[in-house]
């Protein structure tokens, strides 16, 4: 049931409805409605609402596009020659009949294209308004996705600061960098550092180096990843979890190439604190 719930959930049967699916995606929705009533019953509610918003948003197509279906359908209707003014008249020992007026084709045709610029005009109508539900939908889930991302983040730093066996550790800046700082959260019970990045002051780095962390650990010194500093800018509710340590006397971290480094490079050391 956790399985059909998170399926649900996932956002694929509102892009099956938009017909924005694969053809290997849209067998296997189908299969996955024929076998189970929860999904059937999801699906057919989807498609409901799409259709109650598309006909509540509905909308007249513009002036222009009008304009533009009815010259395209006026060209081609001819001259008024294709509906003769008279029957013609035999010749061959035939006695010549009244002509008829023919005016009732005239206006049979002409009621005929009114109803087809009509229907072009609905269709055209409920096209603009599908599409523009369509990038609605589009944008709600990705508004939506962003939201689950932050709180899922909040919660991380939330469980950190409530966590009692965490420690906050400042690290202050060395003389290359003396107006850095940042803060590391460390549980020595659970083994698990963690990088406060809303309170990440260092330069930011270039493309092709980053930070590399390191614990000092019975004198020598231990990776623990490499971070960025620009992704400090792009989300200040992030906590980011590096790799575990034990029991660590220090932390440090240098600016190292791109991927990290085996070593830490002495002379790129902006930051540091004993534990």
């Amino acid at each position: 049931m956790k399985d059909i719930k998170a399926y649900i959930e996932s956002g694929i049967l509102e892009l099956y409805v938009l017909g924005d699916v694969s053809a290997e995606e849209k067998l296997q929705v189908q299969e996955m409605v024929s076998k189970h009533p929860e999904v059937k019953a999801e699906l057919d509610a989807i498609e409901t609402s799409l259709e109650n918003y598309a006909a509540a948003n509905a909308v007249d197509p513009s002036e222009k596009v009008r304009d533009r279906v009815l010259n395209s359908m006026l060209i081609n209707l001819g001259d008024d020659r294709i509906f003769p003014g008279q029957t013609t008249r035999e010749k061959d020992n035939v006695a010549a009949l009244p002509a008829r007026p023919s005016n009732f084709y005239k206006y049979a045709f002409a009621a005929c294209l009114a109803l087809l610029l009509v229907s072009i005009a609905v269709l055209v109508g409920m096209y603009d308004s599908l599409q523009e539900s369509k990038m609605r939908l589009v944008a709600l889930q990705l508004d939506n996705q962003q939201f689950s991302k932050r709180v899922n983040l909040m919660d991380l730093q939330l469980g950190v600061f409530r966590d009692s066996t965490f420690r906050f550790i400042k690290l202050k800046g060395t003389p290359k960098t003396p107006a850095s700082v940042m803060t590391i959260a460390w549980s020595s019970v659970k083994r698990k550092v963690m990088i406060d990045m809303a309170d990440l002051k260092l330069p930011e780095n270039d493309k092709n180096h980053q930070y590399q962390l390191w614990a000092i650990v019975n004198g020598k010194p231990v990776d623990l990843g490499v971070f960025d500093a620009a992704s400090a800018r792009a989300d200040t509710a992030d906590m980011k979890e590096m790799k575990p340590v034990a029991a660590p006397q220090a932390f440090a971290v240098t600016l190292e190439k791109r991927g990290g480094s085996a070593n830490p490079t002495m002379e790129e050391m902006v930051v540091i604190s004993n534990i």
